[in-house]
């Protein structure tokens, strides 16, 4: 029998699977690990791969006590400040103030004084270079245990980047994008001075908007100046009282913020979870809005492409079928997954082989893959037209700058093949395969990493809280630039270095990095890898929602 063709990195190109058991799991050779098939009815048209290992349990245990010691010192060091035993440096209210309403308040800023600031010169660090492959960074010192920081005067060289979101590699300093942006700043200037509605509606902006419309497939398109309103000004202007919104529960802050401005009743369901969002949605219709039992005016489904902090893809076949069955709409954020995902770049639903007429609202930002600034919606023309007179966003907020609006043009051009070469085509491949080989090499080395495998934000699991600081120090030493991230921005026991691959990346880079993060890994005794994977669908499921209303 012939054996089914392996599939390509990135959904560029497809494949059957066999052997397959119950709850569609694959048996592999003997040793290796077990991933997650997802065929499900058909609604797939391509292996599915996503899978979640377990916290060890003595992981999760010192993890847990690593912060309650961290706490008790912490409250040491307040009663010590208290009594002037040791120099009280965060705000504090005045002496004269006492009687006033508190604008600091001591217990809300208990985390930032004493367990932030022991790792704070992770963060933040000021770097002088584009933020490419490689990048320079400032040095800076400390002598007060990060309360402030000192520079030095010198400058680290070629330091690889890893944690920068530039997919395809646009971030750059030549080339044909800073040529043209480059000849619109002499021809425009930086800036506009005024609304899209006012004196700031310029060609350019024409000429992205169709663009970018022509990119996605859809009838119309709109850009911003900033991505993360984009999600935070449009949600108010489509949703409002007597509305509801099911909510990822992994949402960008942009998509939290944007459906609480709205006034509508937000219901959250668990991550990537299909059994809890038709849940949602049964228990929609079945009782409409509370008290008044009426129907719902709207119900609004808010997803992301790629989950920045999981690595996860969305499961954009399955929403899609939920939505059509129970007849809501859907709003799928694309910052992370336009450009990275799809054999030609358009995004998560080009990667699922999917009609983009079957999404309703499709946002996404110019910042990653485009190397630019400012977001975008997509969807009929309808829609478009009446964001242009209600989003606030759009009536309020200055035009984009025109140089910026040229990067995002010759980038998606270069992306679309219109500017006569293939090299888009091939950073979206590129990408793609780097994906695939850093987190293959990752895991072989006994890594504990979260996420899709075509997904090139790769999560490394750290833990402690110890070793969040120690990790990005120690990576730093080797002139590799990762970003740390912990609590509150992740679960408490769910502290994790993420790496974000980009076409730019050369194999001799990632493998430097490789190598770095393996020794590291050693040193701080990271690899708590067993095998032991649990597929998201797999995860215990309980019935517990959250719901936040205008009540």
């Amino acid at each position: 029998m012939e054996r089914p063709e392996r599939p390509r990195a990135n959904g560029c190109g497809g494949g059957g699977t066999h052997g397959a058991l119950r709850n569609g799991f694959v048996r592999g050779p003997p040793g290796t690990q077990i991933n997650h098939i997802v065929h499900n009815g058909g609604l797939y048209k391509r292996p599915f791969n996503e899978a979640f290992e377990e916290t060890p349990m003595l992981v999760a245990v010192l993890t847990y006590v690593g912060y309650g010691v961290l706490t008790l010192f912490g409250y040491l060091r307040d009663f010590m400040r208290q009594w002037k035993i040791e120099k009280c440096q965060n705000a504090t209210e005045r002496e004269e103030q006492k009687d006033f309403v508190p604008l600091y308040q001591d217990f809300e800023n208990f985390y930032n004084r004493n367990l932030y600031m022991r790792i704070r010169d992770s963060w933040n660090r000021p770097i002088c270079s584009v933020p490419g492959a490689k990048v320079d960074m400032m040095e800076r010192v400390s002598h007060d245990y990060n309360w402030t920081f000192t520079y030095t005067g010198r400058v680290i060289k070629d330091i690889i980047n890893m944690g920068s979101y530039n997919y395809l590699g646009f971030a750059q300093k030549t080339g044909a994008c800073q040529e043209a942006a480059a000849k619109v700043l002499s021809q425009y200037g930086a800036g506009v001075c005024s609304t899209r509605q006012e004196m700031g509606n310029l060609d350019k902006h024409e000429e992205l908007e169709k663009l970018v419309a022509r990119f996605l497939g859809v009838e119309s398109a709109m850009a911003y100046g900033m991505g993360f309103a984009t999600n935070s000004m449009n949600i108010p202007a489509l949703v409002g009282k007597g509305c509801l919104i099911l909510s990822d529960e992994l949402n960008h802050a942009s998509l939290v913020l944007g459906a609480r401005l709205s006034g509508a009743t937000i219901r959250i369901f668990k991550h990537n979870n299909m059994q809890s969002l038709e849940k949602l949605l049964k228990d929609a219709i079945v009782h409409g809005q509370p008290r008044t039992r009426r129907p719902w005016k709207k119900i609004l489904i808010l997803v992301e492409g790629i989950y920045s902090m999981e690595g996860s893809i969305v499961r954009l076949p399955e929403v899609i079928a939920l939505k059509k069955k129970y007849k809501s709409y859907l709003y799928l954020d694309e910052a992370h997954s336009i450009g990275a995902l799809g054999p030609s770049g358009r995004g998560v639903v080009e990667y699922f082989g999917l009609n983009p007429e079957d999404v309703d609202v499709m946002m996404g930002t110019f910042t990653k893959s485009f190397g630019a600034a400012g977001g975008y919606i997509g969807g009929k023309k309808e829609l478009i037209d009446y964001l242009r007179t209600y989003s606030h966003s759009a009536a309020y907020a200055t035009s984009m700058s025109p140089p910026v609006v040229e990067q995002i043009i010759t980038s998606v051009k270069c992306i679309m093949g219109e500017d006569g070469t293939t090299i888009g085509r091939a950073r979206v491949q590129q990408l793609a395969e780097n994906t695939r080989y850093f987190r293959r090499r990752l895991k072989e080395m006994g890594f504990i990493i979260y996420g899709n495998e075509d997904s090139p934000v790769v999560p490394l699991m750290l833990y402690m809280p110890a070793k969040i600081g120690a990790f990005g120090r120690e990576m730093l030493k080797r002139n590799i630039g990762v970003v740390v991230v912990g609590f509150p921005a992740t679960p408490i026991i769910e502290s994790r270095a993420r790496f974000c691959l980009s076409a730019a990346h050369t194999k001799e880079m990632l493998d430097t990095a490789l190598k770095e993060i393996n020794e590291v890994g050693d040193l701080l005794q990271l690899k708590y890898s067993r095998r032991r994977l649990v597929p998201l669908l797999d995860r215990p499921f309980d019935e517990t929602t959250y719901e936040e209303t205008e009540d």
